[in-house]
């Protein structure tokens, strides 16, 4: 799809292994003491870095949002099933999504337009209009957008340089954002995410783990284990929580909320290479496929990128990238 379009392909970046948590060899263009992130770390490396101006990625839990974050660079996983896996290794049906990364909203949207489609290898997309992402993130909205400020659950993860990054992008916004608890039930998302992933993930690689479990990650060997230990009652009861959350969020959307203003990660890129860091503050939207984008406006006290994460209502993907927008213009201008 995107050769069609003109693309030229460079290459293919370093991934963490299988797509999980062990790290490749990639390191931080900000400073290479310092995580990429993962999976998706050679892509979010090689745009920071200016090797290429557009790159694509996968998550299934955090793989784009984080790694976008800690390198400094636009990431954007859109809705579930929007742009389709064929071709992708598997992880996961149900929470596997491609994504993209970028210099800017505007290459972001670019790309994404390019990239949305059908395909009959994967299940999940479905035949629909050519989205205009480009024309829609270059609007300005018909009144300025409000955001639902959500710590989430794992707000006492984030580092004190997030949160004083985070008290000032609150002040910045003044009127326009709101902060918004999350209901009681929601609390359960991480614990669904961990049981979906960790059975799809043993079914994907049952082949590696019965023919070279002695070649894979402790990590991976350790996920794949838990993985076959799930029981089927708990692996539907955690698929039957999705849709409940979903109704929830599109409420919140049509009441009063243009995105969710939210952490892509804990704090900036963490010292030492042997972690790609935690991917806590992206497992809910992945787990309901919603809409994620990253965008590079804070920085902690040593100067490395925050990331500051907005959430969108599922299938309005390219309104999401319009409300990113006027968030970067209305920091750029108080800044």
């Amino acid at each position: 799809m995107l050769r069609a379009a003109g693309a030229v392909i460079l290459g293919k970046t370093v991934t963490t292994e299988c797509a999980y948590f062990s790290p490749g060899k990639t390191r931080n263009p900000h400073n290479p003491e310092h995580t990429p992130g993962g999976s998706s770390s050679g892509s979010a490396a090689a745009v920071a870095a200016q090797m290429v101006p557009l790159a694509l990625g996968s998550q299934t839990n955090g793989s784009v949002i984080r790694p976008a974050a800690f390198c400094g660079v636009y990431g954007f996983k859109p809705t579930h099933g929007l742009i389709p896996r064929s071709g992708v290794l598997s992880l996961s049906r149900t929470l596997d999504h491609v994504g993209v990364f970028g210099r800017s909203i505007e290459d972001i949207a670019l790309l994404t337009e390019e990239l949305v489609g059908y395909h009959e290898d994967d299940p999940d997309t479905r035949p629909r209009a050519r989205i205009p992402f480009r024309a829609i993130a270059a609007e300005a909205p018909p009144i300025e957008p409000m955001f639902a400020f959500i710590k989430t659950p794992h707000w006492e993860k984030a580092s004190e340089d997030m949160k004083l990054a985070f008290g000032e992008l609150v002040q910045t916004l003044g009127d326009r954002v709101e902060e918004v608890e999350l209901s009681a039930s929601a609390s359960e998302a991480w614990a669904w995410h961990k049981t979906i992933m960790e059975a799809d993930m043993a079914a994907s690689f049952e082949k590696e783990w019965e023919t070279g479990r002695d070649k894979l990650s402790p990590q991976l060997r350790s996920l794949i284990e838990r993985g076959r230990e799930v029981h089927a009652v708990d692996y539907q009861r955690a698929l039957r929580g999705i849709a409940p959350l979903v109704a929830g969020f599109e409420d919140l959307f049509i009441e009063r909320y243009d995105a969710i203003l939210t952490p892509a990660a804990p704090g900036s890129a963490p010292k030492g290479l042997g972690s790609t860091g935690d991917p806590a503050f992206c497992s809910l939207w992945s787990l309901t496929g919603m809409p994620e984008v990253t965008l590079p406006v804070l920085q902690d006290s040593a100067g490395l990128p925050i990331g500051a994460q907005l959430v969108g209502r599922r299938l309005f993907d390219a309104r999401l990238l319009r409300a990113a927008s006027w968030l970067r213009d209305r920091v750029e201008a108080q800044a």
